[in-house]
């Protein structure tokens, strides 16, 4: 493909309710959206292509040190203008080479995943492959969890947990923080039964000095505690593991199919959430499901709040076989009055992978324009 402009896109969607976790609360979405142009089909007969990504750094440098306006800046001064140049240069771009085009600049990884999920989209249109298909899905729908914020109370958290297990989710995910963690836990098995697949996140709030706190939580026959240490510390990520009889998950700690490889060599893990964004792209996010299939590592698809767009390439990536706890790919309405996509449903709590050339979605004009902050084109 030879790529020939893109267009960078803020975007700022309300949220239903105020969404807390441990770093913060989210009150809105910002969202950088990337549209690549593109040929294919050589000089000859070219036809034009277009494909969309989404970046999931957050407004603020709360969940890593990526944010959404630095990564709006590196993708408008370094990355893009390296995939124009490429092309400029006889450079076939694909989904395949960009990994490697963008090698020399450093970290970055969600920006070089919207950018990479853009090229992937353009390209998959261009050929008729669904991402799912392309990714090796053998699903078509995958189970549907949901993710608790933290609430101002017990008991409004039970309202709220009963709320989503009356909708369907057949998974409940409860954020934790210092002070509000095993009271909320216990009140939740209490009210809602052992049956009930349940599992805690800590995004690093704790440090090993607590493992007596969450050695409490072993009590409730969690599924598992996600991130509960700095996502530096695979050492104590490993001694924690071998403190509480609850499966240790890293989120933040797995920035890499090489960091996931370090942390099942250490015993920091035995779970794995696999974010796209985070690792740099779905390449790279299905490197990491080979790589944890081939040792035994259960994995699941975490989510970011992303729009339909994110949120229909994640449901392609937790199709695939390796991925056997339920993830965060919830419906639309979990966050959002109105998406920028045709909206996700959740039926007998599952998601349809969607089936069409590339995402398999598309935003709708009049809602992203309504949501719209910005937007400017980038050319060679």
């Amino acid at each position: 493909m030879k790529v020939t402009g893109a267009e960078l896109r803020t975007i700022r969607m309300p949220l239903v309710s105020p969404f807390e976790t441990s770093f913060g609360v989210e009150h809105d979405r910002v969202a950088i959206l990337v549209r690549v142009i593109g040929t294919v089909g050589g000089d000859r007969r070219p036809v034009e292509v277009h494909g969309w990504g989404e970046c999931v750094a957050m407004e603020a440098p709360l969940y890593s040190s990526e944010y959404a306006e630095a990564a709006a800046a590196v993708l408008r001064r370094y990355l893009i203008p390296r995939l124009l140049a490429a092309s400029n240069a006889g450079t076939d771009v694909t989904a395949e080479t960009v990994d490697a085009l963008l090698e020399p600049f450093i970290g970055h990884r969600m920006a070089k995943a919207a950018l990479e999920m853009a090229v992937l989209d353009a390209q998959l249109r261009g050929t008729g492959q669904s991402l799912a298909a392309y990714l090796g899905a053998t699903r078509t729908t995958v189970p549907s969890g949901v993710s608790v914020g933290i609430q101002p109370s017990v008991a409004a958290l039970l309202d709220v947990v009963g709320e989503y297990l009356a909708e369907g989710y057949v998974r409940i995910k409860l954020k934790i923080k210092p002070g509000f963690d095993v009271a909320p836990v216990e009140a939740v098995r209490e009210r809602f039964g052992e049956l009930i697949p349940l599992q805690v996140d800590a995004n690093a709030a704790y440090t090993l000095a607590d493992a007596r706190v969450l050695r409490r939580l072993d009590a409730f026959d969690l599924l598992l505690i996600e991130q509960p240490l700095p996502e530096d510390d695979l050492r104590q990520h490993a001694e924690l593991a071998r403190l509480v009889r609850t499966p240790i998950c890293l989120d933040e700690s797995i920035v890499s199919p090489r960091a996931a490889a370090d942390a099942i060599a250490l015993r920091a893990c035995s779970v794995i959430n696999i974010k796209a964004g985070r690792v740099g792209g779905y390449l790279a996010a299905r490197r990491i499901h080979d790589l944890c299939q081939a040792n035994g590592i259960p994995v699941w698809c975490g989510g970011m709040v992303e729009t339909g767009l994110g949120r229909a390439a994640n449901a392609a990536l937790a199709a695939l076989p390796g991925f056997t706890l339920p993830g965060d790919v919830s419906a639309s309405d979990r966050f959002y009055a109105q998406d920028i996509t045709e909206p996700f449903v959740m039926d007998d709590g599952r998601i349809t992978v969607p089936t069409g050339p590339g995402l398999g979605v598309a935003p709708i004009g009049a809602v992203l324009e309504s949501y719209t902050v910005s937007t400017e084109w980038i050319q060679a």
